[in-house]
């Protein structure tokens, strides 16, 4: 069974990057450009992961991930939260929120793909 990961990105650029290391591990990919979209996908699928861009249209990312973490369907699913967002304090409010991990914008493509094959089993 193909392993599956949610990208939800409002950045053209950045879903592209996240498209080509996903397709290139061999997992399908769910694109969302916002908060809103990402939850219907939600309530129809359930990815192996999640890539939570932080500053997404429609519902903060940060709000986003609780929303997740509160479901009980989806409350298992790892969130890794990929964001421009680099100040003092801002991993740690994306783990509060609920995210497993923190993956500053510029993305680095090694990290990602070691965060996806570590949470999928890869």
């Amino acid at each position: 069974m193909t392993r599956t990961v949610l990208c939800i990105e409002d950045n053209k650029i950045n879903m592209l990057l996240v498209s080509r290391v996903v397709e290139a591990e061999g997992y399908e990919l769910l694109r969302a450009e916002d908060g809103p979209k990402a939850l219907a996908m939600l309530e129809e699928t359930h990815p192996d992961i999640i890539l939570l861009d932080i500053n997404i249209p429609g519902i903060h990312g940060l709000d986003l991930a609780r929303i997740i973490r509160e479901d009980k369907r989806l409350s298992s699913i790892p969130i890794i939260a990929t964001t421009a967002n680099v100040l003092v304090g801002d991993k740690e409010r994306c783990l509060e929120a609920g995210c497993d991990e923190y993956l500053p914008k510029p993305l680095d493509i090694r990290r990602l793909r070691q965060v996806m094959q570590e949470y999928m089993g890869g």
